[in-house]
């Protein structure tokens, strides 16, 4: 995934991405998470959601790209920013919830399922995870990166492990009903 390791792809990608955010799914998150809670978010790009957790939670922001990080770190020199992998989640805290916003759609099915398994992991008892995912049953390639489509079936099975499904929705977010949206909660496991 070296397109958001160079400062030409990271600029493509803010172009791209322009005009999105993920506002109705924070205001989705704010109903089912306390005020100040911690919250993770992976794969904060160029950190838009970011800005928007920030108003509710005490946020942490995450990505594998350190150009996003350096990036948004010129204009917010004090945010709690980690450089930090998605499949191994290599950190040395716990939080009251983990978000994502069309980011773990890159990841190969054995690698989603390690990053699941790090979700629970360093999640407090009782914390949610809320990821969304381009709704489909396809891959997808551009500029060397793969996107996993997902239907509501695979999304159950791959988190029905580790966590107990609250919402799996469809939404629109560029043409009808082309997104889905999974919020679930850590389940205690024997």
């Amino acid at each position: 995934m070296s397109f958001y390791h160079t400062n030409e792809g990271v600029s493509e990608y803010i172009k791209m991405a322009e005009g999105y955010d993920g506002r109705e799914l924070v205001a989705i998150l704010s109903e089912h998470v306390d005020t100040n809670a911690r919250i993770l978010e992976l794969g904060m790009g160029p950190g838009v959601d970011l800005d928007l957790l920030d108003k509710h939670f005490a946020v942490t922001g995450s990505d594998y790209s350190r150009q996003f990080l350096d990036r948004y770190r010129t204009t917010h020199p004090d945010a709690d920013l980690v450089q930090l992998d998605a499949i191994t989640l290599k950190i040395d805290r716990s939080f009251d919830a983990i978000y994502s916003n069309k980011v773990l759609h890159h990841l190969e099915d054995d690698d989603l399922q390690k990053s699941i398994q790090r979700q629970h992991d360093v999640l407090n008892p009782h914390g949610v995870v809320m990821h969304s995912f381009w709704y489909g049953d396809r891959l997808e390639e551009h500029a060397g990166m793969k996107f996993h489509y997902h239907n509501e079936g695979f999304l159950t099975k791959m988190f029905s492990t580790h966590f107990r499904i609250l919402q799996l929705v469809r939404y629109t977010e560029m043409k009808k009903n082309d997104s889905v949206l999974l919020l679930a909660r850590r389940a205690e496991i024997s």
